[in-house]
């Protein structure tokens, strides 16, 4: 089995964005692709799980999400990165769009994008670890089985640590902190 290292998307791999809706404003928060290239190099798989509730909410459409993960797929690829796979939830209980106005098993910190990943990649979780700025991201990999939940001070992150965070989370300053960190704990599974 494979190890991993789950990423939120924005605020850890991107800069935060209220609801990013065009492919065009997504930027790489700094030190992101070397990163996701340190992580590959040293035999994780990476993937993104982001919850996406802009489209229950009718902000944008699973397509122009598509294109907006594509385009930071692109910025990646500019410094040789790349994502291994990426997932999304679109359902909101209070979303405007019928279909996506659900509770779901996917919304973080509920673990369903991240089991669904473990089973589709072949991924230890014991041997994974999830990389989010916020409180759901982290309880979302705990609950998924991760050995390690690591906040950033990006994103949310930069607004300070939440109350009654797992006792067993890790704070670093950005993703290349987070990734540094990953790889020394995890390095020998």
């Amino acid at each position: 089995m494979k190890k991993a290292c789950f990423l939120d998307r924005d605020g850890v791999l991107v800069e935060e964005a209220d609801y990013l809706a065009d492919p065009n404003k997504a930027v790489l928060i700094d030190g992101a692709a070397e990163a996701v290239k340190k992580l590959r190099e040293n035999s994780f798989t990476v993937i993104v799980v982001s919850n996406q509730s802009g489209i229950a909410r009718g902000y944008f459409s699973e397509e122009t999400l598509s294109l907006i993960n594509k385009r930071i797929a692109e910025l990646l690829a500019e410094s040789g990165a790349a994502v291994d796979a990426w997932y999304h939830c679109p359902h909101h209980p209070d979303g405007k769009i019928e279909c996506y106005k659900t509770e779901c098993s996917c919304r973080k910190p509920a673990p369903g994008m991240i089991l669904r990943a473990a089973e589709e990649y072949n991924i230890s979780l014991s041997k994974s670890a999830m990389i989010g700025d916020k409180k759901s991201d982290i309880e979302a990999g705990f609950n998924a089985g991760c050995r390690i939940g690591i906040l950033v001070s990006t994103g949310y992150g930069a607004e300070g640590i939440p109350d009654s965070m797992p006792r067993d989370t890790v704070f670093k300053k950005n993703i290349s902190d987070a990734a540094d960190y990953v790889i020394e704990i995890l390095k020998n599974e």
